[in-house]
């Protein structure tokens, strides 16, 4: 065996091995494996050309559980692909002046290098990217399945518009009403847009979130139901003075409704748009605020602004004139595009009216003695109501049914169930997606694609320029016959949402070798995905839109399941420090933390190692180009090895909290690993210990022994129950020194040395997989470590001749005392009281009570 451990050696040399045995490879169907099928997927990555840490993190994760079930004795499927289309490689390709799928495809291969040389178990055989036409023809293919199902339809949509980009923006790419990447003022603009029923299936979205309970986080869960927003509540119409129309607004706290001072409208609205017709004024006004984009995400900060419109509504109750204003927190999208105020009990709605001088009417309160003091901020709790005539001291229930019922018999309202979900709009003004199979007829309308000629490939030559979508311009695939008519069309040029790409491809990767269906018999067998890792960042849309595929696919019967993910982890981010230099323009200069030196390690104060000149500590952040805070995976692997940084990932924290980085912590993984190499070397080079009688040497090795199978009884807890894997490593981090520690020229110590590092090569093996196989192998094993069982207590060793009680004198903890295990109370009692640090609080007083808990502890009332 060599003496020195030699990563990169080892790593390459782990690496061949699996290669060359397909070691991870899963054929389809399950033949006559009568293994338990699971399923381990790590969210795929956007091929952007390097792995970042927070990739490096997720992927040992989730490599980690899929080795572990193996060595328990599933069969395990560990697939890996790419979510290949999207804007950002098309601003790339822009940038770099080639074609995104060029750029793309180029990324994908430097990425797997990257994946493989960590040593991840995936099963390469089912990589696909989704900006393959053999992955996207069977989007298109559901796409229809959906229409037929009555779940597409075509309709137009307001959309914030780049006039130079050409393109539509997300209401985050607007900033200040300009356009993210042009500077363009950004237009509003009413343009056809595919959508997708997904509130047809609001209720099931919801309700079967209880399904997930414990095998989710929680937190996760209520992100999931926050989004969808299922809420009960009265729909109202206010009659609108001098004229014959109403404005309907939905609300679920009708309690407040003798608190409603004034309305509030989308800049959208029909009546925003009429007064815009005829008040220059408010046309200016609605103008700004619809270039402006503010996003649902912001309005809880945003200034809030708005202007009165001329026109008043009449309150359903009190027959109050109430003035009708537009403004910026009223989204067109959600409810009817209007609002009823009810500033004191609603924030939003409070610091509007103290930002423009409105009436703040409180009508509810925490009891009977009156509403709420509002002077400082709304009051939202629900509670009794006052000042409401009739519906005075009532609680929130009672006040909801008379309202309804009230308004319900005057013709002017009704209960509602309400979502906060829309419609799913699929539609994107953009070349690099997957194209929606749709062609235009001027006789009839708009036809769906023939099954027979799918795919409608994406010509993957063109190179975007932000002159608008190429797809547009390019006639080769714009021109085309109508499949009802044959008469001369154009293909749709708009393509697919690349939340469509991620939403099924869990299911494609359990049949990824069938080229005659979306999924087959294999995805019925794997889904769902037993264990689900990836960033919390995702937690609602994604697996929103994944939840909903599932159960489409589902009522369409290509899957079993209800859900597509069984457990989810969701790990945090990787975050270092931040360091900076003000410039004389205002602006930071930003150091890489490796260019920093900490003085005596007092992180307040560092130097720039460039020119000796200080510099400034930002916030503890995520790891990012813009902070150059960014640690490259490949420098660390090269400089310590794969399996340091795998080791480092797994100890740091918790899977669920963020890791700080740390250059010291991989350090001491590297470190580990070469004493784990040393052990193993100068074990076998001590060879076979010779036989003889040493009663002091079986006791030491029965209390090592013991030490090793309480430590593998706490690390299966960790990894198979509780997912905490730092607390694993920690033990075995443990079991290493103690090993050190043991007299091995001793012939028992020797031989449960022996055990102890078997069982630690197990252990250790789904995190530091290559150094494990390795040794493994160094210690005479022709099965490899991946196929090895994985390593559990022996009760028999957990027994002990000798107990250690904790010993409380009147409940305070005052000392501990080993007893034999078959000690009688009265020894107990003997053994404890003469305890020293005990005898201390003793005294000369009485026994009171004397209190024994077997195996645990010792009580001593005086």
């Amino acid at each position: 065996m060599q003496q020195e451990y030699d990563a990169a050696a080892v790593e390459q040399a782990a690496q061949q091995y699996w290669r060359e045995n397909d070691s991870f490879r899963i054929a389809p169907g399950a033949g006559e494996d009568p293994r338990r099928h699971f399923y381990c997927l790590s969210m795929f990555p956007y091929p952007s050309g390097k792995l970042h840490m927070g990739h490096v993190r997720n992927y040992t994760i989730g490599d980690v559980i899929a080795r572990v079930r193996r060595m328990q004795g599933d069969r395990v499927l560990q697939p890996m692909g790419w979510d290949a289309f999207g804007l950002p490689a098309e601003n790339a390709a822009m940038d770099r002046g080639v074609a995104p799928g060029e750029w793309t495809r180029a990324n994908i291969d430097a990425m797997r290098a990257q994946l493989q040389r960590l040593g991840f178990g995936y099963d390469w055989s089912r990589e696909f990217a989704t900006c393959d036409p053999g992955y996207y023809r069977w989007q298109q293919w559901f796409f229809l399945k959906l229409w037929e199902a009555g779940l597409v339809e075509r309709r137009s949509a307001v959309v914030n518009w780049d006039p130079i980009d050409q393109t539509v923006l997300a209401n985050e790419q607007v900033i200040d009403g300009r356009g993210w990447r042009s500077g363009a003022e950004v237009e509003q603009r009413e343009i056809p847009q595919w959508f997708i029923r997904i509130t047809d299936y609001a209720d099931q979205l919801v309700d079967d979130l209880e399904k997930l309970e414990g095998s989710w986080p929680e937190a996760v869960r209520t992100m999931q139901a926050n989004w969808i927003g299922r809420s009960y509540g009265v729909e109202i119409d206010f009659a609108l003075v001098g004229r014959d129309e109403r404005l309907s607004v939905y609300t679920t706290r009708p309690d407040t409704i003798g608190g409603v001072t004034y309305m509030a409208v989308a800049p959208q609205h029909p009546l925003a748009r009429e007064a815009a017709e005829r008040d220059p004024d408010v046309a200016t006004f609605v103008n700004e605020l619809q270039r402006s984009g503010v996003s649902e995400a912001n309005l809880e900060t945003a200034e809030k602004r708005g202007m009165p419109l001329g026109i008043d509504a009449v309150h359903p109750i009190t027959g109050e004139t109430v003035p009708i204003w537009v403004a910026n927190f009223v989204l067109m999208a959600y409810g009817a595009g209007a609002v009823m105020a009810v500033p004191a009990h609603d924030e939003r709605d409070h610091a509007f009216a103290t930002a423009y001088g409105l009436p703040i009417r409180p009508v509810i309160g925490p009891d009977t003695s009156g509403p709420a003091d509002v002077s400082e901020g709304a009051y939202s709790d629900k509670g009794i109501v006052h000042n409401s005539g009739e519906f005075d001291g009532m609680n929130f229930e009672q006040a909801f049914n008379a309202v309804a019922e009230k308004l319900q018999a005057a013709g002017i309202g009704r209960v509602r169930k309400n979502f906060r979900l829309r419609d799913w709009g699929v539609s994107r003004q953009r070349y690099w997606g997957c194209p929606i199979p749709v062609i235009y007829c001027e006789g009839c309308g708009a036809v769906p694609v023939p099954e027979s000629e799918l795919p409608v490939k994406l010509p993957e030559n063109l190179r975007p320029d932000g002159s608008g979508n190429p797809l547009a311009k390019h006639s080769d695939f714009v021109d085309c016959s109508c499949p009802k008519c044959g008469a001369a069309a154009r293909r749709e040029t708009d393509t697919f949402d690349t939340f469509i790409d991620s939403s099924w491809y869990f299911a494609r990767f359990a049949s990824a070798h069938s080229d005659t269906a979306m999924v087959d018999e294999d995805a019925r067998r794997w889904m769902p995905v037993d264990q689900y890792v990836g960033g919390v960042e995702h937690a609602v849309l994604h697996l929103l839109y994944a939840r909903f595929f599932t159960k489409a696919m589902r009522d369409q019967g290509l899957l079993d399941c209800d859900e597509p993910f069984a457990r989810l982890l969701t790990q945090g981010m990787v975050v270092a420090p931040t360091f900076f230099r003000e410039q004389a323009d205002g602006r930071r200069q930003w150091f890489n933390p490796g260019e920093v030196q900490l003085d005596a390690g007092d992180r307040s104060q560092a130097v720039a190692l460039a020119d000796g000149a200080s510099v400034q500590v930002g916030a503890i952040e995520k790891m990012s180009k813009s902070k150059n805070n960014g640690v490259d995976p490949q420098a660390m692997i090269d400089a310590h090895g794969a399996d340091a940084v795998r080791l480092f990932m797994m100890f740091a924290a918790p899977p669920e909290q963020s890791l700080e980085w740390s250059d010291a912590g991989l350090e001491g993984a590297s470190r580990f690993l070469r004493r784990l190499w040393r052990l193993v070397h100068e074990h076998l080079a001590a060879g076979p210990v010779a036989a003889d009688a040493d009663p002091a040497a079986e006791e030491a090795a029965s209390a090592l022994r013991r030490q090793l199978h309480e430590a593998l009884r706490k690390i299966d807890d960790d990894v198979n129950r509780r997912q905490i894997f730092n607390t694993a490593v920690a033990a075995c981090m443990e079991l290493l020194n103690a090993a050190g520690r043991a007299d091995g020229s001793r012939p028992a110590v020797h031989a449960v040395v022996r055990e102890l590092i078997e069982a630690l090569l197990r252990v250790l093996a789904p995190i530091t997989p290559h150094i494990s196989h390795a040794l493994w192998r160094e210690l005479g094993h022709e099965q490899p470590v991946i196929d090895a069982p994985w390593p559990t207590a022996d009760a028999q060793a957990l027994v002990s001749d000798d107990v250690t009680l904790v010993v409380q004198v009147n409940g305070k903890l005052r000392g501990r005392v080993t007893v034999p295990a078959d000690a009688d109370e009265e020894a107990i009692i003997a053994a404890a009281t003469a305890e020293e640090s005990v005898a201390r609080f003793l005294g000369e007083q009485p026994l009171r009570k004397k209190i024994v808990v077997p195996g645990r502890l010792v009580n001593l009332v005086v």
